[in-house]
């Protein structure tokens, strides 16, 4: 039985917990949905909830007077947007992907997803976010279950094939261009490389290497001047964080939510 219950968990056929918001991290019913959001009390993954307000929300194409929106300006719009974003973002750790969404449904529009290399960073980008405002609007981030992208984006909309639209239940994410995808995630390729030639020199080299880093300090994001608060300011001469534990599979996610909804109802009269 219990065979069967983890091979179905996070399926259509699962009636206890929520397939869509195991996968996506969202569902259309929300808190009135008839099966379970298991909330992950950690993550790598945060959720910033509807934070991106297209030009065109009301009418796809035409702004809030009526006027037509060139694609162009869509596009650079939404690239200033992501920009920003990844540099506050980026001040708490590195970044394996920053998602986006197209969708137009309430649950999914503009929802943002951020995944960090490492689960402590992205604690720290949350307690951070917690009571901050970008643009006027309070800033709603949650830990999010969703670690495969894979499993949460729409095929049919990267092949331009949706026949939902906006109002699909899987991600569709909305792409930003060659350059700036290199720009912003280029700097973790050449970091690398800098600590590999680093590890493999000379003692003093290591060692000026060190103190060149030490020194340079990271620009901050906020090119807008968008956010309000104090949060993400990191401290100088704080202890290094251990590693996170080695990420889980989904099949383990799954085998460890089906434990937790065993020992629920165990535990209920």
């Amino acid at each position: 039985m219990a065979e069967h219950l983890a091979s179905i968990f996070g399926t259509e056929k699962d009636r206890v917990n929520c397939p869509f918001y195991f996968k996506i991290g969202a569902c259309r019913h929300g808190d009135r949905c008839s099966r379970l959001h298991n909330r992950p009390t950690i993550s790598p993954t945060l959720l910033l909830s509807n934070m991106y307000q297209r030009p065109d929300m009301i009418t796809p194409g035409v702004d809030a007077q009526g006027q037509p929106i060139e694609s162009r300006k869509l596009q650079e719009h939404f690239e200033d947007f992501y920009e920003d974003i990844f540099e506050e973002l980026n001040k708490f750790g590195e970044i394996e992907s920053l998602n986006i969404c197209d969708n137009l449904a309430d649950h999914m529009i503009g929802n943002v997803y951020v995944q960090f290399r490492e689960e402590d960073q992205a604690a720290a980008a949350m307690r951070a976010l917690q009571g901050r405002f970008y643009s006027g609007r309070p800033i709603i981030v949650d830990f999010s279950p969703v670690t495969d992208f894979r499993e949460a984006t729409c095929r049919q909309y990267e092949e331009n094939s949706c026949n939902r639209g906006g109002y699909c239940n899987f991600m569709h994410v909305k792409q930003i261009g060659r350059e700036l995808r290199r720009k912003l995630f280029g700097r973790y390729r050449k970091s690398r490389r800098s600590r590999s030639r680093s590890r493999s020199g000379s003692p003093y080299h290591r060692r000026e290497h060190r103190d060149h880093d030490r020194g340079s300090g990271r620009k901050s994001g906020d090119r807008h001047g968008k956010y309000d608060g104090d949060g993400g300011r990191r401290r100088h001469g704080s202890p290094r964080r251990a590693r996170s534990p080695v990420r889980e599979s989904s099949e383990e996610r799954r085998a460890r939510i089906e434990q937790w909804n065993r020992e629920r109802e165990e535990k209920q009269p």
